[in-house]
């Protein structure tokens, strides 16, 4: 059946999509929900559900899962947890900072040089989780405002995500997509002489103009009270005599009172508790720092429950204990935390981490009052006060990212030398082309066994999970830590767009979109056409995942690629770069997530800096295309 032309199930198919790209774009349902609502969709109007439009079996409905693009991420996602653990880029971080000093050049260089090449071994993501307390006390340290050096080491990860196949997640999921629709899966160093121009172009274009465009969002001295602007919510109370505070715990003694407020230090006797025990039972004359709204410090007043002294802190300095040890810091809420889609009340965070919550920033709004309500979204940042322990958990916890330091790191420096090991197996028994190297041998010494080299050709989901064993078999990951170092909303997602994908191929979706932009073949030569999918390729992605956006552009380039007479891989490769390298917007890619909140930024700054950078890597990534591969068929 066909409506206005179109068959119905195409337009289901479609209708799908829309509803999926909606509920990215929205979250009103976190990622990984959404992906398991587009399975049940795909299966209900599949070939075994109610009605057959979708063309998907319920087995094609869960293949996502064993997909080896997934299991492939899954097992990489595991093994760059390995070499965090290990402290091996936190190594580097820091002779990066011994040698950027206080130029801001330098500074800029060092970053760059260390996240880009980074990337293109260990996942992106992890790399940029790790390095943001070190890029941000790296600024502070010289005097550099952090919000000159986080998005270009955002953007550095991805740029250096290009350089190999393991690179990112993206590029797992193009090869497997690649392979399917066109039988050329990519090989480790595929595009890497094109991914090392895209990074040297990139790099000189943050060196040279991008971090004019970048404002000093937060403050060259780091205190972080001005910079969230939160100083009027700070007081001190006294309790007085006959206070009816006097003889209640911390716990019960303002949350009964129902208002907005936090105890966050008890100064009794010249000694400062700062991470007062909900069980601390508060005496006559104790001294109580508060987090309130002026409309809960009028009230307290009013009833006499306390007597204000006048004094409000006016620096992070007022709230460290005397030990001088850090008591506040920033907390990014990364893919995958519990905390996500949760409030501060629902996931009780104060009573389970001792910790205070100052404020927090979401999606460029700085949350200042009645917190405890509000949803907390991925890439949020919480201006945390704790004990300087408390803060060294929450930096062991993978619910967060500290954008500070540990004061006790406690990294397993010995594995290194393992964990190298593994991760040069890993990536050397996929790169080395055995069968040539056989042959050649061959040839030369006249030994015809070594020709049987070619056995030793392993696909990378193999090597993958083989390091995976050989480091939980190394010591350099523990047995128990392998669940926690997978992503698993990143997992969720790629099961549900892949088969969303063989819907669009099936029902003939792709080849229907495909047709109308081959249409503008008859406009444009084939670089032109080609320029476009990596521009429409680019603007999906700032607004949606980028594995998403890989496996919807993707059948559609194919497609296209075929109308017009083009070099299918050219498109391939021109989807897959654009997705990889999504500069417009904060919420296209999760580094820029992860940056938003320490680097005090807003939505328009990405594009600010952002948006030059795409052109022009635009125009470098399909000439690079053109001349490494050719764009005619």
């Amino acid at each position: 059946m066909a409506v206005a032309g179109v068959d119905v199930d195409i337009l289901v198919v479609f209708g799908i999509v829309l509803l999926t790209l909606v509920l990215f774009v929205t979250e009103y349902l976190p990622v990984d929900v959404t992906a398991i609502l587009v399975m049940v969709l795909l299966m209900v109007f599949g070939s075994d559900g109610v009605v057959n439009f979708t063309h998907i079996s319920t087995a094609e409905g869960v293949s996502g899962f064993s997909n080896p693009a997934t299991l492939t991420v899954l097992a990489m996602l595991i093994l760059s947890s390995g070499i965090s653990r290990t402290g091996l880029v936190q190594i580097v971080g820091r002779r990066m900072a011994e040698f950027a000093g206080t130029s801001r050049d330098r500074q800029l260089l060092a970053t760059l040089g260390v996240a880009g090449p980074a990337s293109g071994f260990i996942n992106n993501t992890p790399v940029v989780a790790i390095l943001v307390p070190i890029v941000t006390d790296l600024a502070h340290a010289g005097k550099t405002s952090p919000s000159k050096l986080l998005i270009p080491l955002s953007y550095a990860s991805m740029l250096g995500g290009m350089l190999t196949l393991i690179g990112t997640s993206t590029n797992i999921l193009a090869s497997d997509v690649s392979d399917r629709l066109l039988g050329h899966p990519f090989s480790m160093f595929e595009f890497t002489q094109l991914g090392v121009v895209v990074l040297l172009v990139g790099s000189l274009y943050l060196m040279t103009v991008g971090h004019r465009l970048l404002p000093e969002r937060v403050p060259v001295e780091e205190d972080y009270l001005r910079e969230y602007d939160i100083e009027e919510y700070l007081t001190e109370m006294v309790v007085g005599e006959g206070s009816p505070l006097a003889g209640r715990t911390v716990e019960t003694a303002v949350a009964d009172a129902e208002f907005d407020a936090d105890i966050l230090q008890v100064v009794r006797d010249d000694e400062v508790y700062v991470e007062p025990q909900g069980g601390m039972t508060l005496r006559r004359g104790d001294l109580l720092r508060l987090r309130a709204d002026r409309e809960a410090i009028r009230s307290l007043a009013n009833r006499e429950t306390a007597t204000l002294t006048g004094e409000t802190p006016l620096s992070a300095a007022d709230l460290d204990p005397d030990d001088g040890k850090q008591t506040l810091v920033e907390v990014v809420i990364p893919r995958g935390s519990h905390l996500a889609g949760e409030s501060l009340a629902s996931s009780t965070f104060r009573q389970r981490y001792d910790a205070n919550v100052l404020a927090f920033r979401s999606r460029g709004e700085t949350v200042r009052d009645h917190m405890d309500r509000r949803r907390i979204r991925v890439g949020d940042t919480l201006l945390v006060q704790a004990a300087p322990d408390s803060i060294d958990r929450l930096s062991d916890n993978d619910d967060f990212i500290v954008a500070h330091e540990p004061t006790d790191p406690d990294y397993r420096t010995e594995k290194i030398p393992h964990a190298v090991a593994i991760m040069a197996g890993v990536v050397g028994v996929v790169a080395v082309p055995w069968g040539t190297l056989g042959s050649t041998l061959a040839g030369a010494t006249g030994v015809g066994a070594l020709a049987g080299l070619s056995a030793l050709s392993l696909p990378i989901l193999t090597t993958a999970l083989a390091g995976v064993v050989a480091m939980v078999a190394a010591g350099v990951i523990k047995p128990a830590e392998l669940y926690d170092a997978v992503e698993w909303d990143v997992i969720f997602l790629l099961a549900g767009v892949i088969p969303l994908g063989i819907a669009l191929e099936q029902t003939g979706g792709a080849d229907l979109l495909g047709g109308l932009v081959a249409a503008t073949g008859g406009y444009l030569p084939v670089l032109g056409v080609l320029w476009v999918f990596y521009l429409a390729t680019g603007i999906i992605t700032g607004v949606i995942s980028n594995n998403a956006s890989v496996v919807l552009m993707l059948p559609i380039a194919v497609e296209t690629a075929a109308g017009i007479g083009a070099n299918p891989f050219a498109f391939v490769l021109a989807v897959t770069f654009a997705a990889s390298t999504s500069f417009l917007t904060p919420v296209g890619y999760q580094t820029n997530l992860f940056v938003y909140g320490p680097g005090g930024y807003r939505f328009a700054d990405y594009f600010r800096v952002g948006a030059p950078l795409q052109l022009l890597l635009s125009v470098v990534t399909v000439l690079g295309i053109a001349f490494f591969w050719g764009v005619r068929a």
